[in-house]
């Protein structure tokens, strides 16, 4: 009987240690793995590559956004048609909501963090609308106004440009006080105003399923010239997008002819130099950068921002 205990006794210390040493390994592993991923974000990071929106996306997911398992998503439109034939742009002119914004203090960034979130409800306001409207679901992006280090899904933060958009995390993320630096203390509203609402475009263009697209061709392109004509299509739409934005909330905000001057002198500044070659040149040049902002301030509609179904290349180069 006592040796019939002292082996069952063996038996379970035998068990118990194999399991301790098969966690160790798992716990191990799992370990590994996070560094990895720590260091892929890493030199995503330093690259910058695929710009806009940073990194293609998910795989599964039609909007490239990561939702809870067994969540459905609809799909979107796909391919060639989500360029040149989107929905969105039969949407006809942005909804005039009313967009009251308070008057910031570019030397506070709490005060620059109350202003962007306020323009960003604007914003969800004024596109969520207009994806009902063509038939597209939307979610509105996430935000991180940011005034210390971090890490998104995309790059680590801060970055140059002082904003970004990460497709991979549905987020748009800006430093309150790194944007107010780049643009030399500025403190007309309607900069910070366009930066955003540059960066909200990019969200937009992922909701319509046209990053997707953007990304695939993009990959592509053997050489950074020939990435950098679909960059600056791109961002050119963006840019648009923004002006319509700004353009359709521009009575309840308020805006005047001297910030449209402001903002078309940004989009003039933020452009491509006079003379780079095309391996640098992402932005087009600061005539098309002014012409597609200005377009969609008066125009106010999405389908003036087709920048991928012009026929003459100069408007995009």
């Amino acid at each position: 009987m006592h040796r019939n205990n002292r082996r069952v006794f063996s038996v379970v210390c035998g068990l118990l240690v194999a399991v301790l040493a098969l966690s160790l390994l798992s716990w191990s592993t799992a370990q590994k793995d996070a560094g990895t991923g720590v260091d892929t974000v890493l030199e995503r990071a330093e690259s910058g590559e695929d710009k806009p929106g940073q990194v293609g996306p998910f795989p599964d997911s039609p909007t490239g956004r990561s939702g809870a398992p067994g969540r459905s998503v609809p799909d979107r439109p796909s391919g060639e048609v989500a360029l040149l034939a989107n929905p969105l742009y039969e949407t006809g002119r942005l909804s005039p909501l009313p967009c009251p914004v308070p008057d910031v203090d570019v030397d506070e960034p709490a005060s620059m963090e109350v202003f962007l979130n306020q323009v960003a409800d604007c914003l969800d306001d004024v596109w969520q609308t207009q994806f009902e409207r063509a038939g597209i679901a939307f979610s509105p992006p996430d935000r991180v106004f940011w005034t210390e280090p971090g890490v998104s899904p995309c790059r680590a933060y801060p970055s140059a440009a002082g904003a970004f958009y990460c497709r991979a995390g549905g987020a748009i993320y800006i430093g309150t006080e790194d944007v107010v630096e780049k643009w030399n203390g500025a403190e007309e509203s309607v900069v910070y105003a366009s930066l955003l609402a540059h960066e909200y475009a990019h969200h937009v263009q992922g909701e319509s399923g046209l990053l997707e697209y953007y990304h695939e061709q993009r990959r592509l392109e053997e050489d950074d010239a020939g990435r950098n004509t679909w960059t600056r299509r791109s961002e050119l739409q963006a840019n648009c997008l923004a002006g319509a934005f700004l353009g359709s909330v521009r009575v309840s905000y308020p805006l005047a002819e001297d910030d449209l001057d402001v903002l078309l002198d940004d989009a003039s500044a933020t452009a491509d130099r006079e003379g780079e070659p095309d391996e640098k040149r992402t932005h087009g040049s600061p005539e098309n950068s002014v012409g597609w902002t200005r377009s969609g301030w008066e125009e106010q509609s999405p389908g003036a921002c087709n920048t991928w179904g012009v026929e003459d290349e100069s408007r995009v180069q």
